[in-house]
Parts: structure tokens; sequence; C-alpha cells
């Protein structure tokens, strides 16, 4: 059984006021209060890293960075590893979503050690989560499957609906993208009712891009716009400004793989939009692949595909995103076995060659 959903990030008194549901705008204005009025080094950490997360979230990366090492600072004033182990999760996950996939590994494993001396199980399971994670969006899922696995019987035998949602949605994702299609809808439709009845409404938000996503394989293309609008409207809500970046890019990919190729680059136009805005690397560069797809589609000459995909198969290596680097190894065949004129492409051919899934959490 698993109790409500809870959001250890808010510490002190911020926890008693913030809840998982609370929207960053509004995590933003009292942790930006709370950090004001601070009287301790421990109090101003704990409000300061909410202030990161609240900026992260909202697609703001130059405030999340400068908020996020002003917490370990004052963590590490206070002597307090714990806090300072909390500091440089939220500084790896701001890492990780800016495409520094090095620094995040980085951070993140001093983010556990410290944890692991503290005796903050939380922080030490969020910092060993962060690990995970980053690894599961380079692709080198043989290294962090059985990590995934741990994590979540750990989050179920503490019942932690949360920690549950993030790590089912995670292995799901992995089944996905290895063509295990039914084992990937199972869980993520598990992880979605969890996450409903834990009433996290982020969680089920990621769950329900998920489920649309594999259902969108499937020829499901209804449904699965129907539940991306339900998961967008939660994103507006709780102004999950890269939640719903990647709500868009997913719906493109439903497009696409419906043969609606010009709402397909409509839509990842405007997913690379937003991305641009809030400094992504990696939703730009699977926002400008997807492009790329839809392009071709569309009649573009086959010579400037290929040029392009050159460029997005180096910033995919740099990054260091296997599957998307593999996505765009096996189209670039595809339109190198097709003849160059007058061979119309099959609308269900985005079915064969997806657009690389993204993952459920950050």
């Amino acid at each position: 059984m698993y109790g409500k959903a809870f959001a250890p990030e808010y510490q002190g008194e911020l926890g008693a006021a913030l809840g998982v549901n609370s929207s960053y705008e509004e995590v933003l204005a009292t942790a930006s209060r709370v950090q004001a009025e601070a009287g301790t080094p421990l109090e101003r950490a704990r409000a300061a890293l909410a202030v990161a997360e609240a900026n992260r979230r909202l697609g703001r990366v130059s405030e999340a960075g400068h908020a996020w090492r002003e917490s370990y600072r004052s963590a590490r004033t206070a002597g307090d590893p714990g806090a300072m182990a909390w500091a440089l999760w939220s500084g790896g996950t701001l890492a990780r979503q800016c495409g520094t996939l090095p620094l995040a590994r980085r951070l993140l494993a001093h983010a556990v050690a410290l944890a692991e001396g503290s005796g903050d199980r939380l922080a030490h399971g969020y910092a060993l989560a962060g690990l995970a994670e980053t690894g599961r969006i380079q692709g080198d899922y043989a290294a962090v499957a059985e990590l995934h696995e741990q994590l979540l019987a750990q989050a179920q035998q503490h019942g932690e609906a949360r920690h549950t949602v993030w790590a089912m949605s995670g292995i799901a994702q992995m089944h996905r993208n290895t063509g295990e299609y039914d084992k990937a809808l199972e869980l993520f439709e598990e992880s979605a009712r969890i996450a409903a009845d834990a009433d996290d409404a982020r969680g089920r938000a990621w769950s329900l891009r998920g489920v649309a996503d594999v259902l969108s394989v499937q020829g499901e293309t209804d449904r699965a716009l129907t539940l991306l609008s339900e998961a967008e409207a939660i994103c507006r809500t709780m102004d999950l400004a890269s939640a719903l970046a990647y709500n868009h890019k997913m719906r493109a990919n439903v497009f696409f793989r419906a043969g609606r190729y010009v709402s397909a680059r409509e839509t990842y136009s405007l997913a690379l939009r937003e991305f641009s805005e809030m400094q992504e690397p990696r939703g730009v560069a699977l926002s400008r692949l997807g492009l790329v797809k839809s392009r071709a589609r569309l009649g573009r000459d086959r010579d400037e595909s290929l040029a392009e995909l050159d460029t997005l198969e180096r910033d995919f290596t740099r990054i260091g995103l296997r599957h998307a680097r593999e996505m765009v190894i096996a189209f670039r065949a595809e339109l190198t076995a097709r003849p160059a004129q007058g061979t119309p492409a099959p609308r269900s051919g985005a079915t064969t060659l997806r657009s690389p899934a993204v993952p459920a959490t950050s």
C-alpha cells in the first residue's frame, strides 16, 4: 500500500507550506520569501534548494544554477552533509536537463556519497535515482536496469508512491526502447494508476505520456492524443515548462507515426522553440531530429536532410544519447536506400522508424 505522494525536497518550514502538486510559481514565491527571512545557514540551504527546483522546472536555467550553488554553500556552512547532498542532487539534475551528462554524473555521485554518510535515506535514494536516470537517458540500459529494479523495490518497501512511479516508468521506458511494447504499456499504465491514487499529478503526467507513446507505436493515435491532452493540462496547472515541451514533442511523434507530417512538423517546431527558450539542448536536438524526419517525408531535398542528420549525430554523440543516435543512423539508412526522386514515402513508415522516446521523470 502507498501513502499520499510527498516532496522531500521541500524541507523545514517549506515542507508544511508546500506539497507535491504545488505549482512551481507558488513554490518559487514561497521559497524566495523563506530564503530572505532565513535566520540560519540550514534554513537558507533548504529554501535555496526549493528555489533551485522551482526555477529548474520552470525552465529558468541560470536562476536554478545560482540557487543550487547557494544551497550547497549554505549547507556546507551549516556543516550538514544531508543538505549538501540535496543541493548536489539538484545541481546534477539541472546538469542532466541541460545535456551536460558527465557533470551530472559527477555531482550526483558526490551527492550519493554525502547522503550515505549523513544517514539521509531519501537524499541517498534520490541521488541514486538521478544516477540511474542519467544512465538511462544515455541508453546505457545494461548498467542501470538493475539499479532501477533495486530502487523500485526500496520504494515499494517504504510505500513511497512518488519514487515507485519514477522507477516503474523508467523501467517501462527501457522496455519500450527495446521493443517490448506490451510490458512497457503494462508498467506505464500501472505507474499512472499509482500516481493517481497517491495524488501525484506530476507523476501521472509523465506516466500518461509514456502510455500515449506506446499506444501510438501500436497505431492507437486518437487514444494517445487524448492522454497527451490530459497530461498537458496537468503540466500547465503546475507550471511544468520542461514537461510541457516534452509533451509537445511526444504529440509531434504521434502525428509523425500516424503519417500526419504537416501537423508533426508544426508541433516539433513548437517544442523546438520551447526547448530553445529554456536552454535544454537534449530537447532541442530531439525536436530537430523530428523536424528533419517530418520535412523529409514532406519532400525536402535528400542531401539537405542527410547533411542535417550528420550534424545531429555529432550533437547526440557529444551529449551522449545513444538511443537517439541510433535513430539518426536508422533514418539515414532509410533515406540513402530510397531513390532520390519520384518515390513517395508511405504514410505508415514512421511506425517502423520511431522518433526516439523521451525519459518519464527529470
